[in-house]
């Protein structure tokens, strides 16, 4: 089978910015508006990929995957009700919140959904930082009495990351993206996040957003102190039951092929180019959706990838 690419959808976010159309070249919709995330692959139930080429052009990820599962995804997914990665761009050009994702045990009780996610950098600019986890020694009370103070940023681990740097997001990590960050995030299919601090700022409708510090206190890991960026495992950045991303470096001329020919593979191309078998060029910032039993990809040039499959 050819693969499958599909049309982005655009999110805007009171902290996102332009750089998706500064970075890609692509055509945001609206001309002034923040676009904070670019969803390349969704199937989520009022966000639906659509493809946008070939003989699937017009078919949402949702209806592959119920009416195609096996003969593009291939074998061991008869137990997910929907496709199981969602997988975006961030532009930040401010903080996000900071805030928490829901670990399985507690999802439920708290009436969201467990998210596990991984982020790659894409572009950073000098001095950007990422909030991870807390600063040692701070305790639950310090941290109840920051949030009661407005100084959570205070307490907060901050890592300045470079490009091409990577680090897993584990639920019940307590984190936020920093200003000046373009990252590639695949994650579990979920869309809970709860917010626990907003640097006091307004929302899009100058009102402040949403905080929901209860939920927030049940899911944060509070032993999670100071974790550092990802050191890659071989060519493997992050490895969990919900996703494998490795990172693949390509000669000019190079095939790739899948990891598990029995599977499908998503392909982030970070940077140079690849062909697909249709003959189409493909560079950075492209999300590829290989089936499996596909043709393999070649290097147009020397590229880098990120090759995403979940674990059997």
């Amino acid at each position: 089978m050819e693969v499958i690419t599909f049309s982005p959808l655009y999110m805007d976010r009171v902290w996102g910015g332009r750089e998706l159309e500064h970075v890609y070249g692509r055509s945001l919709p609206k001309s002034e508006t923040p676009y904070g995330e670019s969803w390349e692959m969704t199937d989520r139930p009022h966000e639906q990929s659509v493809v946008n080429h070939g003989n699937l052009k017009g078919m949402t990820l949702g209806k592959l995957w119920q009416d195609k599962r096996e003969e593009i995804f291939g074998e061991g997914f008869d137990n997910d009700i929907s496709f199981p990665l969602l997988i975006k761009i961030l532009d930040a050009r401010d903080d996000l919140s900071i805030q928490v994702h829901p670990p399985a045990e507690i999802a439920a009780q708290v009436g969201g959904e467990p998210k596990t996610e991984m982020w790659y950098i894409a572009e950073a600019t000098p001095g950007a930082k990422l909030y991870v986890g807390l600063k040692a020694g701070v305790t639950r009370a310090d941290f109840q009495s920051a949030i009661t103070n407005g100084t959570v940023d205070q307490v907060v681990h901050a890592i300045t990351p470079q490009k091409g740097d990577s680090i897993f997001i584990p639920s019940g990590r307590l984190h936020a993206i920093g200003a000046g960050l373009l990252i590639y995030e695949i994650q579990q299919n979920s869309d809970t996040t709860y917010r626990i601090f907003d640097w006091n700022r307004m929302g899009l409708d100058g009102k402040p957003r949403d905080l929901h510090v209860e939920q927030s206190m049940r899911c944060i890991d509070f032993d999670d102190v100071e974790p550092p960026m990802d050191e890659p495992n071989g060519n493997t950045l992050a490895h969990c039951p919900y996703f494998r991303v490795d990172q693949l470096e390509l000669k000019a001329g190079t095939s790739l092929d899948h990891r598990d020919p029995k599977r499908f593979s998503i392909i982030t191309v970070v940077s140079g180019q690849i062909e697909s078998c249709d003959g189409r060029q493909h560079s950075a910032g492209d999300f590829l959706l290989v089936p499996r039993h596909s043709k393999p990809l070649t290097a147009s040039d020397d590229a880098t990838i990120l090759r995403t499959t979940i674990p059997n």
